[in-house]
């Protein structure tokens, strides 16, 4: 460094000394190019900051025609677009300014903006350039997010207190609006309605589905009506060839003959037999009396504290055979009403496949009875539910349409509401399109605390089951809702706070008027405008 200063501390010196012509022509002819990048220099750094503010106008105008985009004509959209720009750009060297707007569904709703604006050059004018050309581009997108919303609903009997089944509509109803105003394009947001009581109801016109369960003999001996399912559909709604027996079991066990005369039901044939005292004829009965060697005395007690002997009577089975001759014809299966009990075996939760639990599709191939959707004819089926749709009418007459009545099975509910959201059975879900972004949820309200399902009545029994579909939803990423409303003084449920997907999606509300609020919180936290660039 020090070498090459001084080979330019002596060139400047030897320039400064020189008189010859040619050293101030050189000079001045370089002056020129000097001047004109430092010119450049000027200019470009106008035009960056130009541009920048430029920048800035865009970006904020793509956000503000991003809320109305959609429902704008191209040339209101490029009206608005120019109004937006020019009101924020306020750069007023700036001429000639246009600005060009596009609007897109394609991946999203999306708004692209270019812009561009002529700026006079200062200095670079001595090299032949009259002007800058300033340009920039921005582009606003929504929607990327896509909703996807099962709503599982309590219909049950005890929602006719307190307001809370009007309540339920006005609050679902508003939400539906919500969502529906989230939705830029058809398909944007898809929702599900699930009403549930024990049971849901599937729809009355899928009584051909290959994935409903009608009952089937269960064992060796279909004479036997202990060897078949006496819960299934099939068993408890038909005719008897003869007498008015209701059910297949009562059908086959009092129509009949049996090989002891004297005996018609197969309860008391099988159970026949004779008493060493005529005067019984039921076993249990025979065996706990007995006789006095003093016959006047016709109890235990007496017999023995005076003087007698007591001698208890015995009982000689006769093994009757009974021999069903009665037809159980189930009905047709067109006047089921649509109601299904939960998925499992008839007599018990299938604890291998846990389909009561999942949303493993029914398999109709092997078959697996557990896996299908058990009919019943319950009186108290309440609407049937809604798979994934964007008929906002036809969701919100579901809603008018519902009415309490029946228990509270709270699983059921929410294994069909899973059902929905991915497929199999009854449901059919529209294709995922990799476009997008899915957000899948899950609000689950009720009012009641679990009181009956399929195989029992015990709370501690219907919560374990659930809570095993709560960690399954859970575990697939599904955003999931609880929603207590207490308003008769039940203990906060540990379940539904454990269902949760976290702490703050669990709502505990002590009035039916809350609902309302509570939907909305939960639909503004679903629906609100993502910028992504």
């Amino acid at each position: 460094m020090m070498v090459a200063w001084e080979k330019l501390r002596r060139a400047l010196a030897a320039f400064c000394r020189s008189r010859k012509g040619n050293v101030a022509i050189t000079f001045a002819f370089a002056t020129l190019p000097i001047l004109g990048f430092v010119g450049a220099a000027i200019d470009y750094s106008r035009a960056n900051s130009v541009k920048a503010a430029m920048q800035t106008a865009l970006d904020s105008t793509a956000l503000m025609l991003s809320k109305e985009a959609a429902t704008d004509s191209q040339d209101q959209l490029k009206e608005n677009a120019l109004k937006f720009f020019t009101t924020l750009f306020t750069r007023t060297e700036a001429q000639d300014i246009h600005v060009d707007v596009s609007y897109s569904t394609v991946g999203g709703s999306n708004v692209v903006l270019n812009a561009t604006a002529s700026l006079p050059a200062d200095f670079v004018k001595i090299l032949g350039f009259d002007t800058f050309t300033v340009k920039a581009s921005s582009t606003a997108k929504w929607g990327i997010t896509r909703l996807r919303v099962a709503l599982v609903l309590d219909n049950t009997g005890s929602m006719s207190s307190d307001g809370k089944m009007a309540a339920l509509k006005t609050a679902t109803k508003k939400l539906l609006t919500q969502l529906q105003s989230a939705a830029t394009t058809p398909g944007d947001v898809y929702v599900s309605i699930i009403p549930f009581v024990k049971d849901v109801n599937l729809g009355s016109s899928n009584y051909n589905a290959d994935w409903v369960y009608w009952g089937t003999t269960t064992g060796a001996n279909p004479q036997d009506p202990l060897a078949q399912d006496n819960t299934s559909w099939d068993a408890l709604n038909g005719n008897c060839s003869s007498g008015s027996w209701k059910s297949r079991s009562k059908c086959l066990a009092n129509v009949g003959t049996c090989s002891v005369p004297g005996y018609f039901t197969q309860d008391s044939c099988t159970s026949s037999g004779l008493c060493s005292d005529a005067s019984y004829n039921v076993e249990s009965t025979c065996v706990s009396h007995g006789v006095c060697s003093k016959s006047k005395y016709t109890k235990k007690s007496q017999c023995v504290n005076n003087g007698g002997t007591w001698t208890l009577n015995t009982w000689t089975s006769l093994n009757g055979i009974w021999t069903t001759t009665g037809t159980w014809t189930p009905k047709n299966h067109n006047t089921w009403n649509g109601c299904v009990m939960d998925r499992g075996n008839w007599d018990d939760p299938d604890t291998i496949y846990n389909y009561d639990t999942n949303a493993v599709a029914p398999d109709p191939i092997t078959p697996r009875y557990s896996s299908f959707y058990a009919a019943e004819q319950f009186s108290s089926c309440p609407q049937a539910v809604m798979g994934l749709s964007y008929d906002w009418s036809s969701m919100t007459s579901l809603v008018d349409a519902m009415t309490p009545g029946g228990n509270t099975n709270q699983a059921i509910g929410l294994q069909v509401g899973w059902m929905s959201l991915v497929g199999g059975g009854p449901f059919t879900v529209p294709p995922l399109d990799p476009a997008f972004q899915y957000t899948q949820v899950i609000i689950l309200l009720t009012d009641g605390l679990n009181t009956e399902n399929r195989w029992t009545t015990s709370e501690s029994e219907i919560d374990a089951r659930q809570q095993i579909t709560c960690d399954n939803i859970k575990a697939q990423k599904i955003q999931l809702y609880t929603i207590q409303v207490n308003t008769g003084g039940d203990p906060t449920s540990t379940l539904l706070q454990n269902c949760a997907s976290d702490p703050s999606k669990f709502y505990l509300l002590t009035s039916a008027d809350q609902m309302t609020a509570t939907f909305e919180t939960i639909g503004t936290n679903l629906t609100k405008l993502r910028v992504a660039q």
